[in-house]
C-alpha cells in the first residue's frame, strides 16, 4: 500500500494549522459546559435534561466512529478535517440561536460527529506531515490539541459568560470566529493521502464492525471498564458542575464551573503521557487506586459541600482515566493485527463513550429523585466499586505486559497510521473526552513511528 508522501516544501505552517483545526472542533464541544445553568434558566428545563443534552454528544460520538471512522483514508484527511470544522460551525450557530431545547439536541449531535471525524483524520495528517524522526512530536501536538482543546472551551466559555456581556451569544461568536480563522488556515495544508489511494477507495457508508481479538479480550474489558468508569465520572462533571457550585456552594461562578471540567481533561492528558514512563504491569493498577480515590474525594466534596476535594478528584479522576486508556490503547496496539487494529480501537471508544453518555442520564435521574448530594455519592460508590472489581480481576488474573510502547489516544493513531487505512478507524488522542470528548492513536517510541 503507498505510504503518505513526505511532508511538502514551502508549507512549513500546515502542522499549525491541523492542529488549530483540532483545536478549535474540540472546543466547540465543551463550550457549552459552564453555560448549562444558564440555559437551565432560560429554557426553563430540569438537570436531567441537562444530562440528556449531554448524553446526545456521546451518541453522535459513537455514531460517527462507526459510521465514518475510516472516511479520511478513503477521500483525503483535509476534506474531512473541513467537514468536521463545518459541523462544528453548524453546532455553534444552532446554539447560538436557540430558543428551544430541540435547537440544543441538535447542536449537540453535530459536535458528536464534528468530534468523531477531526480526531482521527487531524491526528493522521499530523503524523502524516512528520518526518519519521518526528512521529513522537506529532503525537504529543495532536494530545495537546484534543486536551487542549476541550479544557479551552471550557475555560474561554466560562471567562466570557461570567465577565462579558451576552452569556450566551459571545462564546459562541467567538467560536465561530475561531472557526473561520481554522478553515482558512487548513487550505494551507497539502493533502497527505496518495492520490492513488484515494481513487481507488470506494467511499461506502456503513457500519464498522466492532471487533476484539479474544486473545487481548481480558485485557481489553479491564481497560475499558476501568477508562469507562472515569469517563463517566468526566461526565457528570462535565454536566452537573454548574449546579454542585450553585446549589451545594453557593458559588455562581461560570469561570468556576470552567476550571473544574478544565482541570479534568488537562489531567486525562497527563495520565495518557504517564503511560509512556510507568511499568505496563502497574499502568491498570494505579488508575484503578486512583479512580478510587477520585470518587472518594467527590462524594466528600458532596458531603461536606467544600470545593478543594472537588478539584483535586477531577484532577485525580483525570489521571486515573488517562492511564487507563493509554493501557488499553497499548494493549490494542501490541496485541492485534495491524489491519484489524481500527475495528478494535473503534470498539474501545464506543466502550468509552457508551460510558460516558449512559451513567450521566442515569445520575440525572437520581438527581430528580433523590436530590443532589445522594445521587452524586450513590453514582461515586459505584465507580469506587467498579475500579475494584477491575482491580480484583487484574490480581485473579495479571495482565502480561503489551509489547508496544503505546500510551495515548493520540499515539493509537499513530503506530496504526503506519499499516495503512485502519489508522484511522477509531477516536484519537482522546478521549476524549474527555467527557466531551474525547476521541479522543498508541505511542511509540521516536524510533519505533
Amino acid at each position: 500500500m503507498p505510504s503518505a508522501p513526505p511532508r511538502r516544501p514551502g508549507r512549513p505552517l500546515a502542522p499549525a494549522a491541523v492542529a488549530l483545526a483540532f483545536w478549535v472542533t474540540m472546543a466547540g464541544t465543551t463550550v457549552p459546559t459552564p453555560l448549562y445553568p444558564l440555559y437551565q434558566h432560560a429554557f426553563g428545563f430540569s438537570t436531567f435534561t441537562v444530562t440528556v443534552i449531554f448524553a446526545v454528544y456521546a451518541l453522535g460520538v459513537v455514531a460517527g466512529l462507526l459510521a465514518l471512522g475510516r472516511l479520511s483514508d478513503q477521500i483525503g484527511r483535509r476534506p474531512v478535517i473541513v467537514t468536521a470544522l463545518l459541523l462544528a460551525a453548524g453546532a455553534a450557530t444552532l446554539f447560538e440561536a436557540a430558543d428551544s431545547l430541540p435547537w440544543l439536541l441538535a447542536a449537540r449531535v453535530l459536535s458528536g460527529f464534528g468530534a468523531a471525524l477531526v480526531t482521527g483524520a487531524a491526528t493522521a495528517a499530523l503524523l502524516d506531515l512528520a518526518p519519521p524522526e518526528r512521529r513522537l512530536r506529532a503525537q504529543t501536538v495532536a494530545l495537546a490539541a484534543n486536551m487542549g482543546g476541550l479544557a479551552g472551551g471550557t475555560l474561554f466559555a466560562g471567562a466570557l459568560a461570567e465577565w462579558a456581556g451576552s452569556p450566551l451569544r459571545l462564546p459562541w461568536t467567538v467560536t465561530l470566529v475561531l472557526t473561520g480563522a481554522a478553515l482558512l488556515g487548513v487550505f494551507a495544508v497539502p493533502e497527505t493521502v496518495p492520490a492513488e489511494v484515494r481513487a481507488a477507495a470506494r467511499f461506502r457508508l456503513r457500519l464498522q464492525p466492532l471487533h476484539v481479538p479474544p486473545a487481548i479480550r481480558p485485557a481489553f474489558l479491564r481497560a475499558a471498564l476501568a477508562g469507562g468508569a472515569g469517563f463517566a465520572v468526566t461526565g457528570v462533571l462535565t454536566a452537573v458542575s454548574g449546579l454542585f457550585l450553585a446549589t451545594v456552594l453557593g458559588l455562581h461562578n461560570h469561570a468556576l464551573t470552567g476550571l473544574v471540567v478544565a482541570l479534568a481533561f488537562l489531567s486525562t492528558a497527563v495520565g495518557q503521557l504517564l503511560v509512556r514512563v510507568l511499568p505496563p504491569t502497574r499502568t491498570l493498577p494505579l488508575a484503578c487506586a486512583g479512580l478510587v480515590l477520585a470518587a472518594a474525594l467527590v462524594a466528600g466534596a458532596l458531603l461536606g459541600g467544600t470545593l478543594p476535594p472537588l478539584l483535586l478528584g477531577a484532577c485525580v479522576n483525570g489521571l486515573a482515566t488517562g492511564t487507563a486508556i493509554g493501557t488499553g490503547l497499548g494493549s490494542i496496539n501490541g496485541g492485534v493485527e495491524p489491519h484489524r487494529r481500527g475495528e478494535a480501537v473503534s470498539a474501545f471508544f464506543a466502550v468509552l463513550f457508551t460510558m460516558l453518555s449512559v451513567p450521566v442520564i442515569g445520575v440525572g435521574v437520581l438527581v430528580r429523585a433523590t436530590g443532589l448530594r445522594t445521587a452524586g455519592v450513590t453514582f461515586s460508590a459505584a465507580v469506587a466499586v467498579l475500579a475494584v472489581a477491575v482491580a480484583a480481576g487484574l490480581v485473579r488474573r495479571p495482565s502480561a505486559p503489551t509489547t508496544g510502547t503505546a500510551t495515548t489516544p493520540a499515539t493509537a493513531t499513530a503506530t496504526t497510521a503506519t499499516a495503512g487505512p485502519v489508522a484511522t478507524a477509531g477516536p484519537v488522542a482522546a478521549v476524549a473526552v474527555p467527557a466531551e470528548a474525547p476521541v479522543p492513536a498508541p505511542a511509540a517510541r521516536a524510533g519505533e513511528a
